[in-house]
């Protein structure tokens, strides 16, 4: 929200000087930008008169004319601006006059004397573009300095105002601030109602009041669009960084300026049968002011007539009924349009006004008469014109209703950690315009229409401290009782998580929960979460798995010539589920993804790509942490994402809780990555508990060790195999260790498996007879369950 400081004064008496104004209003919350003066430094510049303006003889563009500046005699000057004329009063900088990196001295313009020279909005500072010179009142006293004249003794203030504060995107709205932090008195400008002087209507009707609860609307006849708009108005547009366009135009724009309330005018001569606000039609295209023609969708709130749609509601206008310099007649409108309604939409189409800038964050629904009648007294002052009664269509119950709020003075002082007193605290309530009504204990308040951003107790403490300035509460050391918190050995942090996966060479990434939905179908088909208003594209769809958002950040480090990657997330994945809260199931992974060589490049090793036994070693130490890795089993993998044979499912308790392996060379080569990469993703929940370990007396007695080299088909699983022989062994056998794997053509289709198994027991040294007979059990199982034989 940009704003002139004079302006403001002009509502609310003040000796602040714009700096002071701009630190006051940051330090309660409005964080100002700029604070510069309305103009560049200059001297000399005097209002002054076209006496006489003819073509330049050797020149088809400049022209010689002679100027009144009140110094008593003519003053011949050369002229190129098109809009240079017999009759006009100009900005005219006298020969010694300084203007931003000039100084003006007598000059020779194609062998004619030029003894000054006529300003333009650019040349002075006060404008980055213009069409011409500067354009004068013709009331305007010749010889009077143009800063005495446009006082320009004045400094523009850029608000960057956050979204929770839409009351204050108006000249009335900064006043109301400045008035309450300056115990300073809010001066209204008088909104008089306008008395209809002829009976010319035209029919409105609002189809869905949901999005547009009130809307108003009235005839204005015989306007003259070729008055020009008072220099006040305009200078005061120009420092508000609006350019003046013609009197309907900046009628409009002053009053949104001044009230904050976004208004719009149709011609009415190019309207058919009335007004209807209704939701577009499929198919239904629309040509902008802007002459760009635009594909309507059925969520946007247009204005419309019996030929179709005339504009986006409260985002911008239609040419079809778009005001034109043969404008006369004028219907003028003022709406309350549900932010819901207008939220988006601007975004969608490319476009971003005022007037959904303000309407997306809520306008006031009770100043829609109050805008309406300000706007009409303005134009026919400045235009003429005769205004017919204003027809309004309202639904009082879809508009936002004063409700009330209790504020307890207890409350209040233990949060702000200081005790204000009750008098203060009511007289903030007062100017904020909150109604406090004293109670026991503290005051009932009721919100202002204007305040969209007070709901709740909290949301009053806090007007309460920035009213009462931040400075003014005073710094207090908190004090608290330390209490140790208890944390169960069994539970497994995710701090242990993360120092082995950094241990393991990995680093922790924190991605968006929202990515693109393109990446997302690489990994799975799951219908994600669409955001209704996203940053982008790219950023349009809840994650439905954690691999999404590391995959691009790994491509982002590969493309720039990170050739090793090894990244890791804690976080939740978003699922649709019917059956969850709010439909949406938010699940806590964790997730890791690895490209490159598995270790850094050393002398040492030779460069290899990083394979499945890389990454699931990574996945193993993280089981390792659980105490229990015996518990987790390892299956073939289904995911079409990863490479067939490079991949494997992790089960625990007979359900499937994460994935490990190669990424698929299709899901390579459509994330972008030229190298193999290995993924994995666990749910945390398969993490989150660990055995607590139990101290037992070391054994007295040895083991025994018996090696087997079994012949049997490939199909089989080498962890059926050693689970098998745990089972038989029972409580003897303490290990099952692999530790050669044969395949050749003499095999065929089968492949030897050699492991070692160790049996031992704690109580006593194991006979022959007891080894021997675990070994028995062990031959005859293996070769029941998987037809499996030694080899010989």
């Amino acid at each position: 929200m940009k704003f002139n400081k004079s302006w403001v004064d002009e509502w609310v008496v003040n000796s602040l000087s714009a700096q002071e104004i701009s630190d006051t209003i940051t330090m309660a919350g409005l964080e100002v930008d700029t604070c510069e003066s309305v103009c560049a430094q200059f001297d000399g510049v005097v209002v002054a008169k076209v006496v006489e303006c003819v073509d330049h003889p050797d020149s088809d563009h400049l022209h010689v004319t002679k100027i009144d500046a009140g110094t008593g005699e003519l003053i011949q000057i050369v002229c190129g601006a098109a809009n240079c004329r017999t009759g006009l009063k100009v900005a005219c900088s006298m020969v010694g006059a300084h203007l931003p990196g000039i100084t003006i001295k007598d000059a020779k313009l194609r062998g004619v004397e030029s003894h000054g020279m006529l300003c333009s909005y650019k040349e002075l500072g006060m404008a980055e573009e213009s069409d011409g010179i500067i354009e004068l009142p013709e009331d305007a006293p010749i010889g009077m300095d143009l800063h005495d004249y446009l006082q320009l003794n004045d400094h523009t203030i850029d608000v960057d105002l956050t979204t929770n504060r839409p009351d204050c995107l108006s000249i009335r709205g900064i006043a109301r601030e400045v008035a309450v932090l300056t115990k300073g008195e809010l001066k209204e400008v008088e909104c008089k109602a306008v008395p209809s002087t002829i009976e010319d209507t035209f029919p409105v009707k609002v189809e869905d009041t949901e999005a547009c609860p009130r809307y108003l609307g009235r005839v204005i006849r015989g306007v003259n669009q070729q008055a020009h708009s008072p220099v006040w108005m305009v200078e005061k547009l120009r420092r508000c960084g609006i350019r003046s366009v013609s009197p309907i135009v900046d009628v409009t724009n002053y009053v949104m300026i001044e009230l904050g309330q976004p208004l719009h005018s149709f011609d009415l001569n190019r309207l058919h049968d009335g007004i209807v606000v209704r939701f577009a039609k499929e198919g239904e295209k629309l040509v902008l002011l802007s002459g760009e023609q635009v594909d309507l969708t059925a969520n946007t709130l247009v204005i419309a007539d019996s030929t179709g749609p005339l504009g986006l509601a409260g985002i911008f206008g239609g040419e079809s009924s778009g005001i034109n310099s043969e404008t006369k007649d004028v219907f003028l409108e003022a709406a309350f349009f549900s932010p819901l309604a207008i939220k988006g939409r601007a975004r969608h189409y490319g476009l971003k006004t005022d007037a959904s800038h303000r309407f997306e964050r809520g306008v006031d629904p009770k100043l829609q008469m109050r805008a309406m009648e300000r706007a009409t007294q303005l134009l026919i002052e400045i235009a003429g014109g005769q205004a017919g009664p204003v027809v309004e269509c309202v639904d009082e119950s879809k508009l936002k209703n004063d409700h009330q709020i209790t504020l307890r003075l207890e409350r209040l002082n233990k949060i702000l950690g200081c005790e204000i007193p009750a008098d203060e605290v009511e007289r903030i309530l007062t100017t904020l315009g909150l109604n406090p009504v004293a109670i026991e204990g503290g005051f009932s308040t009721t919100a202002p229409s204007f305040r969209f951003d007070i709901e709740i107790e909290e949301d009053l403490i806090e007007e309460v401290a920035r009213i009462y300035g931040y400075n003014n509460i005073p710094n207090t050391i908190p004090v608290a009782t330390m209490i140790m918190s208890a944390e169960k050995e069994e539970v497994l942090n995710e701090r242990a998580l993360r120092h082995s996966l950094v241990q393991s060479g990995y680093q922790e990434a924190i991605t968006y929960s929202f990515t693109d939905p393109k990446t997302l179908k690489v990994f799975n088909d799951l219908e994600p979460l669409v955001l209704s208003t996203p940053i982008s594209v790219e950023m349009s769809a809840m994650r439905t798995t954690l691999l999404a958002g590391l995959s691009l950040v790994a491509k982002y480090n590969v493309n720039r010539q990170q050739k090793r990657v090894r990244l890791f997330e804690l976080g939740l994945s978003y699922v649709q589920d019917s059956a969850a809260e709010n439909g949406v199931r938010q699940e806590p992974m964790i997730a890791g993804i690895a490209i490159g060589d598995p270790e850094v490049e050393n002398w040492t090793q030779k460069s290899r790509h990083i394979d499945f036994f890389d990454i699931k070693g990574d996945v193993e130490a993280l089981l390792a942490l659980t105490a229990r890795a015996q518990d987790y089993e390892w299956k073939v993998t289904q995911c079409p994402f990863l490479h067939p044979g490079q991949g494997a499912d992790l089960y625990l308790d007979g359900r499937k809780v994460g994935v490990v392996g190669m990424l698929h060379p299709q899901a390579q080569k459509d994330l972008g990555f030229k190298t193999p990469v290995a993924v994995f993703e666990i749910e945390r929940s398969a993490l989150d508990k660990r055995v607590i370990p139990l101290a037992k007396e070391i054994s007295k007695f040895p083991s025994v060790r018996r090696d087997f080299a079994f012949v049997l088909d490939k199909q089989v699983h080498a962890s059926d195999l050693t689970a098998d022989i745990r089972a038989v062994g029972g409580n003897l056998v303490t290990d099952v260790t692999i530790f050669d794997v044969f395949e050749s053509e003499s095999l065929g289709d089968k492949r030897s498996l050699a492991l070692g198994v160790t049996l031992h027991d704690n109580d006593h040294t194991l006979e022959d007879a007891e080894v021997e007979g675990v070994v028995a059990k062990i031959l005859e199982s293996v070769k029941t369950k998987f037809g499996a034989t030694l080899r010989e």
